[in-house]
């Protein structure tokens, strides 16, 4: 089980704590230390779409440019995710076989079936 996402996140923060209340054991990949493959989130992607995994409500969606923004499609969207991982929305819990994006308690629960 890994959760993706970075550490000052308060979402990301809900969760973890979430997890680790209920003794559920993960691994955390923080994007801003740990660099994001192209086949991780084209996987996302693939199980998700892109439109779920890109966070347009980012800081760092409203700083690229115009161009950028317009002619977005998953392949695009999977190259900017790589290179700019905060344009991930936060967190992505992945036990290898399902992908969750966000973070919402009843979700969590329905997800470990607690």
């Amino acid at each position: 089980m890994k959760l993706y996402g970075i550490k000052n996140c308060d979402t990301v923060r809900k969760a973890r704590k979430w997890l680790e209340n209920n003794t559920i054991e993960y691994q955390f990949h923080d994007f801003r230390e740990q660099d994001l493959t192209e086949d991780v989130v084209s996987n996302w992607c693939e199980k998700l779409g892109w439109e779920v995994v890109f966070n347009k409500r980012s800081t760092s969606f409203r700083a690229l440019d115009d161009a950028q923004k317009t002619d977005l499609n998953q392949q695009t969207a999977i190259k900017l995710m790589v290179e700019q991982p905060t344009l991930v929305k936060r967190p992505v819990l992945d036990n290898g076989t399902q992908v969750m994006v966000g973070f919402k308690e009843a979700e969590y629960k329905a997800w470990f079936q607690l």
